[in-house]
């Protein structure tokens, strides 16, 4: 599991590991690792021109030693700084210039930006808030224009490191080098779009048991995918209703019953009004035309994707006592009285769109803030809820670590992609996982179904859906 911490948290790990420790040890086992990866980007060293932006703080200290470093191994380093003298790290300041590199102020950055093979942005770390303060944004959109390869200290300058918020310029890294843990706002976007690889350096920090900010791994996703066994049964793998589609959208009930049946469920039992469309493509489907109550025994229930105005459907599975998953137009039309009323669990999947209509506001304000808004919508709502997107999140309904899901493609932004998770999804609640578990599980193989169908180029909706068999392959090998 990779694990992410607030600010607060890594500032509270911090002391209580330099009250351990002489003096300086904390920054120079984070410049050594910023070096060696300064180093690792330029491919060598020696004859090379390195520009330091670098701030009033500490971040601006780990710049400062990891140039010394880079300098005694024959780089020429010049550092910028943004403060005065008196208000730089002075230890890291006497370092730099020992090692026989030099400081310059920012009218001269530009000239020596569009030389250098390499920029460190060591201009604010984790206590920064907010945008860039003009002459950091001025030097931040002077780095953009020349192109030259960024190494972020910690995070690029300008993100909020607890949220993923960009408000204003902030500087775009190719690599950014990262201590002790991650930082969430490294893993959600738009931040992480800024972040660009991230190498994370130990320093020795001993974090809390719970983090703010979880991504699953490989071993993560195999440990909790259901694989039947010799006395499994259609029920012990999990049957899993879908009600989807309408005779404007039959594609949805298509894509969602695939997204199921490829997800592992042992039945997948159908309901609505694209029976032919559903059973032309997937025979083993079990069609009823409703209402769902008659369908049959299900363990968990997929509703919305292509219903309409379907409401009497949508209220109808909201009152079952088994797990649902409401998507799409089940999103509008559910009651929110009902949804909290749950005592079931329940998974709800917007998109950026549905969100912002579930809580009110414009969508380019949940864009902005995910994190904050998949917390706001979980907790509104009393629900597990995956906010999808670029960085998909998932949110349990009483706080706790957030899920950031670290698999996908661009490719998936295709009509119909949606669909599919939400059946995949649902079997997964079928099967027995929790909410957060079976959201996140597959949010995780989605990506990865996705990234195998797309293989750089353009894929659809039920190629991600027919990807899965091999990502489930993939992820057990």
């Amino acid at each position: 599991m990779r694990t992410a911490y607030s600010v607060e948290t890594v500032r509270t790990a911090e002391r209580t590991l330099m009250v351990r420790l002489p003096e300086g040890t904390l920054m120079q086992r984070a410049a050594a690792g910023l070096a060696a990866a300064c180093a690792e980007l330029l491919g060598r060293v020696y004859g090379t021109r390195i520009v330091l932006l670098v701030g009033s703080g500490d971040n601006g200290g780990d710049a400062l030693y990891a140039g010394a470093r880079l300098a005694r191994r024959g780089a020429g380093v010049t550092a910028v700084l943004l403060a005065a003298e008196d208000r730089t790290h002075p230890g890291g300041l006497a370092a730099l210039r020992a090692a026989g590199g030099s400081t310059a102020r920012p009218p001269a950055a530009e000239a020596l930006i569009r030389r250098a093979d390499l920029v460190v942005d060591g201009i604010v770390g984790i206590g920064g808030k907010g945008g860039l303060r003009p002459d950091a944004a001025q030097l931040a959109a002077l780095v953009r224009d020349a192109g030259v390869p960024v190494v972020a200290v910690d995070l690029p300058s300008g993100i909020d490191p607890d949220t993923g918020e960009v408000r204003g310029e902030a500087v775009r890294a190719d690599v950014t080098v990262t201590f002790g843990t991650y930082k969430p706002g490294l893993l959600i976007d738009p931040a992480r779009e800024h972040a660009g690889t991230v190498r994370l350096v130990g320093i020795g920090l001993d974090l809390p048991a719970e983090a703010d900010l979880e991504a699953l791994q490989y071993a993560d996703v195999e440990r909790l995918l259901p694989v039947p066994v010799a006395e499994s049964d259609k029920y012990r793998r999990g049957v899993v209703g879908i009600v989807a589609g309408s005779a404007r959208y039959p594609g949805a009930a298509v894509l969602a019953v695939a997204g199921a049946l490829r997800g592992g469920a042992g039945a997948v039992r159908y309901v609505g009004p694209a029976g032919d469309a559903v059973i032309a493509r997937f025979p083993e489907t079990l069609v009823s035309a409703g209402p769902p109550a008659k369908a049959g025994r299900v363990q968990a229930w997929v509703v919305g994707p292509g219903i309409g105005d379907n409401a009497q459907a949508v209220a109808e599975v909201l009152g079952a006592d088994v797990p649902v998953l409401v998507d799409a137009d089940g999103l509008r039309l559910a009651d929110p009285d009902a949804v909290r009323a749950r005592t079931a669990p329940t998974l709800l999947t917007p998109h950026a769109g549905e969100a912002a209509a579930l809580l009110g506001v414009d969508r380019a304000e949940v864009e902005g803030a995910r994190l904050a808004s998949v917390r706001e919508l979980a907790g509104r709502y009393g629900a597990t809820v995956l906010l999808k997107g670029a960085t998909t999140l998932v949110a349990g309904p009483r706080g706790g670590a957030v899920r950031v899901n670290p698999t996908g493609t661009p490719w998936l932004a295709t009509a119909g992609s949606g669909d599919v998770l939400s059946g995949l999804a649902g079997s997964l609640l079928a099967a027995g996982l929790e909410a957060r578990d079976a959201g996140s599980v597959a949010a995780y193989m989605h990506g990865l179904a996705g990234r195998f169908a797309a293989h750089g180029a353009p894929t659809g909706a039920l190629e991600v859906a027919e990807a899965l068999p091999r990502a489930w392959r993939d992820v057990t090998a």
